[in-house]
């Protein structure tokens, strides 16, 4: 994959051809990714320089099975013992590692499996990522929903049970204002009872404004870990700066959040050093903010429209389960989802062993909720997904597969009083 782009040049205009041309022949147009950009906050924290330290000093390979029998040995697995659990020495040991992350994932959730479902509610982008179906080069349909639009669309999903909404956006705050965003935060109070947002990344007092609006929690993918291969990814735009993406949990914290949750897209570099960092920027950060609550997700690459070839086969089932162990054991108190990216029966089977929610009724488009829930075929403008989804399943399918396998669907993991 390295040095490889993902944009289909067949669907992009002639303006874009040679900005694509320009941006990924000449690396000297493009700006640097480490420099902040006027307006983004800057935070003093340590974090980032030791996470980005262990992730750059780790070595999966000198890892034997002797080390990953004694990471599974100690009741509390200690970062030394998580690295020896992503490592390939410890692919052998992939079922005795299921076991032990059942027993913790019951010890700590019980048989519960939290529900949620994502609701997009723009799909213009400002960044130049290349492999998103969202990229402004990108030639697809582009839509922001109207405020009635969003509320037509709460109140379908609302009736389906739903209790819990995560608001995405594409990433331009000329087209999706933080006001914006906040009015549907406001909107989705009145229809759930946990709302959260996976937005640009934005700053404190921006952070604190979205929380009065109704936030719960904030969800970030830095997409990798690492920031050199980020650069290749992110050609152009406000994501382009990699360390401001870094710190956006800690200054959502800052600015009152109760939650956050982290994400790699595993696929774009090495999954091992993603899922590392990954892991241990929870794993750092929540001992600065013992009070707040934190999840971790690990979706893979998915197709997107004008270009399907972006399926890389590198992280295939049995590593991901073995990042998914890995993340249960070394952190048995954390929450983590699973997305629709992954299979019905991949879901089914992860759920019963390390995950501990899952989305349900999913589409990742803009505006389509009725004709998804419904069956009616909808009058209104749709705007084009951002990726395939791999599980389409209603919350009814999703609650009956769940309680058939005896686990126990919760709707709401959170009551305020």
């Amino acid at each position: 994959m390295e040095n490889k782009f993902y944009v289909d040049s067949e669907f992009l205009s002639e303006t874009a051809l040679k900005k694509k041309h320009q941006l990924e022949t000449d690396p000297s147009s493009r700006k640097n990714h480490m420099e902040y950009l006027p307006g983004m906050e800057q935070i003093d924290s340590d974090i980032c320089r030791i996470v980005i330290d262990q992730m750059n000093a780790y070595d999966a390979s000198v890892y034997t099975a002797r080390d990953v029998r004694t990471a599974l040995d100690h009741e509390t697995c200690t970062p030394d013992d998580f690295k020896a659990l992503l490592s390939p020495a410890a692919e052998p040991f992939l079922e005795e590692m299921a076991q032990r992350a059942r027993m913790e994932t019951g010890k700590h959730f019980g048989n519960t499996v939290y529900v949620f479902t994502p609701l997009y509610i723009a799909n213009y982008c400002e960044n130049y990522c290349v492999y998103c179906g969202f990229n402004c080069y990108n030639q697809i349909s582009r839509m922001r929903l109207t405020t009635e639009q969003i509320e037509h669309e709460m109140e379908v999903i609302a009736k389906s049970g739903m209790e819990e909404i995560l608001i995405l956006t594409g990433e331009s705050r000329g087209k999706s204002s933080v006001e914006y965003i906040g009015e549907a935060c406001r909107l989705a109070r009145r229809y759930f009872r946990m709302v959260g947002v996976e937005i640009y990344p934005v700053n404190t007092d921006e952070y604190r404004y979205l929380h009065e609006c109704g936030v719960d929690y904030v969800t970030v993918f830095q997409e990798t870990y690492d920031a050199d291969k980020y650069e290749t990814l992110h050609l152009c735009g406000h994501k382009r700066v990699w360390p401001y993406r870094f710190d956006a949990q800690e200054r959502a914290l800052m600015g009152g959040m109760r939650g956050v949750g982290f994400s790699a897209l595993l696929g774009l570099s090495d999954f091992r050093k993603d899922a590392l960092a990954s892991a241990l920027h929870v794993y750092f950060l929540q001992r600065k903010y013992p009070q707040a609550e934190m999840s971790l997700s690990c979706p893979r690459l998915r197709p997107i429209i004008n270009n399907d070839r972006i399926n890389p086969l590198d992280v295939g089932e049995r590593q991901l389960c073995q990042v998914l162990c890995a993340y249960r054991i070394f952190m048995p108190f954390v929450g983590i989802t699973v997305s629709s990216r992954e299979s019905a029966a991949f879901r089914n089977g992860i759920v019963k062993i390390a995950a501990t929610k899952v989305s349900a009724g999913v589409s990742t488009g803009i505006g389509d909720h009725e004709s998804k829930y419904t069956g009616k075929e909808s009058e209104s403008e749709q705007g084009d997904e951002q990726f395939e989804i791999n599980d389409g399943r209603s919350l009814t399918r999703m609650y009956a597969d769940m309680s058939d396998a005896g686990l126990q669907p919760v709707l709401n993991d959170y009551l305020y009083v």
